[in-house]
């Protein structure tokens, strides 16, 4: 796992909590409710609290990227001294149009950085294996999440692949009704919580489907129904949704599959995007 950045301790918890073993899972748990004691706990104190055993609570602080349990402590104290919600993106009445802009970009970059940073191998790997494998993939989305969705199908579409894309309710229900053990549904939501969904994961998962979840919440209703779930990381300002700036980042996210998929299939998608290219052409004047 990358080395863990200073300041995002509670964003990376979050972001690997599905991946964490049920031990694991009791000390994220408790540093999540308890941030502020933490820093003046010692890993005796801890351990103690969960009955578990002091190498446990440094084996989690390990698997989180830091050196040991003081480590992590150094710099979740610095988190909470420095929130991530710091002057550069507190957006103020009194800006003018430019520092309002600017702030706006720094809040993008900072989803970019802490996204970019919570990733692992292991869960990119097997994304690429499930969309390398797959016959057809569907992407999903509602609301904001919508333009995810179809975002992705424009990206994919280019590389060859059996793609599509629903943002209609009824129109998600009939299609992920039709799917089969060779297609994969790739579902995108903020929250992991809306109804809509979960309801296409289960029935994905009913037809024998892949499921594969693009969110901002690791510990959520929709990352426990799929298969695998990738994270974005982002943060709420005053004037703006953290569902906001984690769009940027799933956007990015989304470039990262294409990508990699088309190394992997480059001859593939060289044929396709040529056909299309030659197909665009009949627009141009």
């Amino acid at each position: 796992m990358l080395e863990a950045p200073t300041k995002h301790v509670i964003s990376r918890i979050r972001s690997s909590y599905s991946q964490f073993s049920e031990k694991e899972k009791l000390i994220a748990d408790y540093i999540l409710e308890n941030t502020e004691e933490i820093v003046h706990s010692t890993i005796n104190q801890v351990a103690d609290d969960l009955m578990v055993a002091d190498a446990t609570v440094f084996r989690f602080c390990k698997r989180l990227g830091f050196k040991g349990y003081q480590a992590m402590k150094i710099a979740l104290a610095s988190e909470i001294v420095n929130p991530i919600k710091d002057i550069h993106e507190t957006i103020k009445e009194t800006d003018n149009d430019l520092e309002i802009t600017e702030k706006v970009f720094q809040a993008n970059i900072r989803a970019l950085e802490s996204s970019r940073d919570v990733q692992n191998a292991e869960s990119l790997s097997k994304a690429m294996e499930y969309l390398l494998e797959a016959k057809r993939v569907f992407f999903y989305g509602s609301g904001g999440s919508g333009i995810l969705a179809q975002d992705a199908q424009h990206k994919f579409i280019r590389t060859g692949m059996d793609t599509h894309a629903y943002t209609d309710s009824h129109l998600q229900l009939m299609s992920v009704s039709q799917l089969n053990e060779d297609d994969l549904a790739v579902v995108f939501s903020h929250t992991g919580s809306n109804r809509d969904t979960l309801d296409i994961v289960d029935i994905a998962k009913e037809r024998g489907a892949k499921t594969l979840a693009i969110t901002n919440f690791a510990k959520s209703p929709l990352t426990k129904k799929v298969d695998l779930s990738l994270y974005t990381v982002a943060q709420e300002t005053e004037y703006r949704s953290e569902a906001l700036a984690s769009r940027i980042a799933s956007l990015s996210l989304i470039d990262s599959l294409f990508v990699n998929y088309s190394v992997k299939m480059k001859e593939q998608a060289q044929e396709a995007t040529q056909r299309m290219r030659d197909a665009i052409s009949r627009k141009r004047m």
